[in-house]
């Protein structure tokens, strides 16, 4: 499952790629060839590994977790115009990989045991986690000198498997819309074509994984914000169920519950892996499904599932033909493994939900605020934000307690309805978003209001469903447009069903792999 690596020599390790080979797609006959690699970039094959694959072959000696760092510290200097890389942790990450390559191959064997990424370059994202010393901005300039003073509970669970983090990814302010810009950092562009959206808010981690900078990279999800994304770049995303990834420790939930971590890949097992070694509660938590064996998972094929399928937009507005192709293709695949696929969706009360999630971000935004305005000692000023962040800020300040008491119940009877939904069916097939991605500025948050709600109806009408209910969903890259842009199609499951998400996932990899698609750079 994933990308497989063949014990070759070192020497002919660092000099040699793997051959380029043909991947069947939904939709397509052939898969593009890879790119060729820049002749300065060290390490040509390292773009052909996965987390796993890297791991091994710094486990085994193949090569040093120092020069597969400098090979993911090439790639993100010289594809810079992609801007997915906010932050820079290089000379911290060139310690940590220094101290592992002077271990010898025993010391490392034994280390593996409990880091099996050992080595292996990441990225976290530039919101909603800490890193002891280093900032994370939130895409904001009003936190723009915010230096931790701990490790989110998350971070300790990255290092803890090995993770050699030396980046941080840029994200719009505060993760507020679909698509990764800000005036802090600028345009976080899409690898398969410049001059479009990766995706928000994980786009900065998407555009790193598409651009070959690392094989995986954190992100997290507060309306669609790692399945938006994947789908843009052709990539594999999921967004767990509330509560199975911790949040702290300051916060043990994000958006009233909305917020979900995990993170963007291309194998499917990296994912599943990184999902297994982090979820669990965190001292405080209260709720949550119970952790699973993830990786066991993938190893077999999911038993014959019947799964609904819900195509039209929940605000009544039209799907874009190329995202009703990518998610038909999806059908068509999933028939012909066996699963049965049926046209149907839950009744949900759309207006009150997505009015309800306004509150509670706008809410969570203020709340962040006010906590830095404390560390501080100063106010935030307006010219320190994204207009319509500002115009949300302000509206914050007059919400209620009952406002987001009632938001919270809202999304509570909306995840009562789908489950009694899923007690029918074991999964719900649906586009991820209403339109492919979208031209740079479509979705800025430096425009008038009118115009922002307009295009973002289009972004996140079927991933925000399940972040208010809370159920586990994922995007999967089966389809590229006749533009030869991905289109990824997403599957939601019942609560604290990853593994069954998974299986599925695996299954569709090997039907149809996407791995060695990748944009020309």
């Amino acid at each position: 499952m994933g990308t497989e690596h063949t014990p070759v020599g070192r020497r002919h390790f660092l000099k040699t790629g793997a051959a380029a080979g043909l991947a069947l797609q939904v939709g397509m006959a052939t898969a593009a060839e890879p790119p060729a690699s820049t002749p300065a970039l060290p390490m040509p094959e390292y773009e052909k590994l996965d987390a796993l694959a890297l791991a091994s072959a710094i486990r085994e000696g193949r090569l040093t977790a120092l020069e597969a760092l400098e090979a993911a510290i090439a790639r993100a200097e010289a594809r810079s115009q992609i801007n997915a890389v906010a932050l820079r942790h290089f000379d911290l990450a060139r310690e940590n990989a220094q101290r592992l390559s002077r271990m010898g191959r025993a010391e490392r064997a034994a280390w593996a045991q409990t880091a099996p990424l050992a080595g292996v370059p990441f990225a976290l994202k530039d919101l909603g986690v800490a890193m002891k010393g280093t900032v994370t901005t939130q895409g904001c300039a009003f936190f723009k000198d915010a230096v931790a003073d701990h490790d989110s509970t998350l971070v300790q669970r990255y290092r803890a498997a090995g993770l050699n983090i030396f980046a941080k990814t840029t994200t719009p302010e505060f993760g507020q819309t679909a698509t990764t810009e800000s005036r802090l950092f600028g345009l976080t562009r899409n690898p398969w074509n410049l001059a479009y959206s990766a995706g928000g808010s994980s786009g900065g981690a998407a555009a790193a994984v598409a651009a070959g900078i690392v094989p995986a990279a954190h992100a997290s999800d507060g309306g669609g914000s790692i399945r938006i994304p994947s789908s843009h770049c052709g990539l594999f995303g999921l967004k767990p169920s509330r509560g199975l990834v911790p949040m702290g420790p300051k916060m043990l939930e994000g958006w009233l519950g909305l917020s979900a971590q995990n993170v963007i890949s291309r194998s499917v097992r990296d994912s599943a892996l990184l999902l297994q070694l982090t979820q669990g509660p965190e001292a405080g938590s209260r709720t949550g499904p119970q952790p699973g064996a993830l990786i066991d998972a993938i190893t077999r094929p999911p038993r014959r599932l019947r799964i609904a399928l819900m195509e039209q937009n929940p605000f009544g507005a039209p799907v874009h033909p190329d995202c009703l192709d990518a998610v038909r293709a999806a059908a068509r695949l999933c028939e012909s493994l066996g699963h049965v696929v049926e046209m149907a969706a839950p009744k949900l009360a759309i207006g009150e939900m997505f009015g309800s999630m306004g509150i509670a971000t706008a809410a969570g935004m203020l709340a962040s605020v006010r906590m830095r305005e404390k560390e501080t000692g100063r106010q935030a000023r307006e010219d320190e934000f994204e207009p319509l962040n500002w115009r949300s800020l302000q509206l914050a300040r007059g919400y209620s307690a009952e406002q987001a008491f009632t938001a919270r119940t809202v999304f509570d009877q909306a995840a009562r309805t789908v489950d009694l939904f899923l007690g029918e069916y074991d999964l719900i097939l649906s586009p991820v978003t209403a339109a492919p991605a979208p031209l740079l500025g479509a979705m800025s948050l430096d425009q008038p209001y009118e115009s922002f709600v307009k295009v973002a109806m289009t972004a996140s009408p079927f991933t925000a469903i399940f972040n208010m209910t809370g159920h586990p969903a994922m995007s999967v890259p089966l389809h590229w447009n006749g533009a030869g842009m991905p289109i990824g199609a997403q599957f939601a499951a019942p609560f604290g069903a990853e593994a069954t998400l998974l299986a599925l996932a695996a299954q569709l990899e090997q039907a149809a792999p996407w791995k060695d698609r990748r944009p020309v750079l």
